[in-house]
């Protein structure tokens, strides 16, 4: 690390930025602290700062560190071949704008799997709540402890500081600043930690390029001219990892199930006034989101290039080429704005995941609502007040948890495993709702199985991302070579979509939708 650059040094400017950022939590909650500001913000959050925002919670830490180095690492994203997923992105949010929004809108939900009540039934709510808080649960830990391993490496590890300790002040951190705003603080939080983002990632090129002796233009010729500036894969068919078309739709896969189905993502947009600012806040976020990724990649280009032109070993892990070159080759003040731009990725996610986990189970399995924050009924709106903060340092504590059990597991193979395995929960929620979207049909109860009657759509969606596990495993022996990848989703969202077809009751079609159905 450079000599200027002390953990003591690095520790007081995280100190500077965690008391703006609670500074701004008290700015933002101390007029009102209720159930309607903490889940939704009493629907008046301005659409511009939202998109913004939701730049950083979507790129998150891992995007941060991880997606500059996979540039030049080889395999899946190497390259600029993450664009052809960002490009599919913006199929998505079109379908998110044009379909879903107006959809929860008109039922005026506060979490989104209440549609699922609405439509199938309560079972389906459950499940697609749960599946929600378990994957957001294992993503945000993941990201978490990415972040956590960093700044112990480099930064409290030197000083003698636990793990734990890292860790647990890390979280602690979190709950501070959005305990009582909630998503009302986050929407301008999440401002801030995009910009503390897109400032490091774009000072950082700044500093590659001085150190290279060249300007904006010399470094746009420098990656053209690498093996690292290829866009667009479509020599090596279906097998290829990186194929345009597989990119393509996962990209809209993944944006329709992890922004349009998932609360973390969408509470955002549910704050605005009405959905016409919701649509023009996922139209300027997709803009600002294809150049935000522009930059990342362009980022993790230079740094292959400045680490080969400079003789600096390229990590055998390729997420810590960024630290290694900003902490320990770059300017001092490189360093400060690469600590203050992963904090900031990492909570841009963080804190507004442990909000979409507070506000999914409160409403969506303790059956709160906005208005029991009524101020006309005092002994109940401080009631659930009291519940919902209990629920709050619940999921921070059950972070901390996981985020150890990472550490102490401490095979990145089994890690990445099950951060993999988080992602399988998606597809159940994407079977749900194109069942409840594209059919009008019902799900039985209970079939029987033997000697025992087993809830129909409880066990489709369990099979599902079973089934599509082992597929996934096997895909290349089977399918002479082919392997899923991201398409892994909708094979998953599929099986759960015709499971639940199968199981469904037909002598619905003969009655009539009434009108709650028909609305919905």
């Amino acid at each position: 690390m450079n000599s200027s650059l002390s953990p003591i040094a690095i520790l007081g400017i995280i100190a500077a930025y965690f008391a703006l950022l609670i500074l701004i939590s008290w700015l933002t909650s101390r007029d009102d602290s209720d159930n309607s500001s903490f889940f939704l913000g009493g629907r008046k959050s301005p659409w511009p700062l939202v998109a913004f925002g939701m730049v950083g919670a979507s790129l998150s830490g891992v995007t941060f560190i991880s997606v500059p180095g996979a540039v030049g690492a080889g395999g899946t994203n190497q390259a600029f071949s993450y664009m052809q997923v960002v490009f599919g992105y913006l199929l998505g949010y079109l379908f998110i704008a044009t379909v879903l929004l107006p959809l929860y809108y008109r039922l005026g939900l506060t979490s989104i799997y209440q549609y699922l009540k609405e439509r199938i039934g309560p079972k389906a709510y459950k499940v697609g709540a749960f599946y929600f808080l378990l994957s957001r649960t294992i993503q945000a830990s993941f990201r978490l402890f990415l972040v956590a391993i960093v700044l112990q490496n480099f930064v409290t590890g030197p000083m003698g500081v636990p793990f734990g300790v890292t860790v647990a002040i890390t979280i602690l951190l979190i709950w501070v600043y959005t305990f009582k705003g909630g998503i009302k603080t986050i929407v301008y939080t999440d401002t801030l930690q995009t910009v503390c983002m897109l400032l490091a990632a774009g000072l950082t090129v700044y500093y590659i390029g001085d150190a290279l002796e060249t300007n904006l233009s010399g470094m746009v010729a420098l990656i053209e001219n690498s093996n690292y500036g290829q866009i667009f894969f479509f020599e090596g068919g279906w097998t290829d990892p990186n194929n345009f078309w597989k990119q393509f739709f996962s990209g809209a896969l993944i944006t329709i199930v992890m922004t349009g189905l998932d609360q973390d993502m969408m509470q955002k947009n549910l704050s605005m006034p009405n959905f016409r600012d919701a649509q023009k806040n996922m139209a300027a976020f997709s803009i600002v989101l294809i150049f935000a990724n522009l930059l990342f990649l362009s980022l993790g280009a230079l740094l292959y290039i400045y680490a080969t032109s400079v003789g600096i070993e390229i990590p055998a892990a390729s997420d810590q080429l960024y630290p290694t070159v900003a902490l320990r080759h770059l300017p001092p003040v490189a360093g400060v704005i690469f600590i203050l731009g992963l904090v900031a990725a990492a909570y841009s996610s963080a804190d507004s995941a442990l909000t979409a986990l507070t506000t999914s189970f409160c409403i969506d399995f303790l059956g709160m609502t906005e208005e029991d924050s009524n101020p006309e009924d005092e002994a109940l709106a401080k009631a659930t007040r009291r519940k919902r903060l209990l629920v709050h340092v619940g999921f921070s504590v059950l972070l901390f948890a996981v985020i150890m059990a990472f550490r102490l597991i401490d095979d990145k193979a089994v890690i990445n495993s099950l951060f993999k395995a988080a992602g399988y929960t998606y597809g159940p929620l994407l079977g749900l709702f194109a069942f409840g979207l594209f059919t009008r049909l019902r799900v039985r109860e209970t079939i029987q199985l033997g000697s025992f009657q087993v809830p129909a759509l409880l066990l489709v969606c369990l099979l599902a991302p079973i089934i599509s596990m082992v597929v996934d495993a096997y895909s290349a022996e089977l399918l002479r070579g082919f392997q899923f990848g991201f398409l892994i989703l909708a094979f998953n969202g599929l099986l759960t979509f015709l499971g639940l077809v199968a199981l469904s009751d037909f002598s619905d079609l003969s009655n009539p939708m009434t009108e709650e159905e028909r609305s919905a």
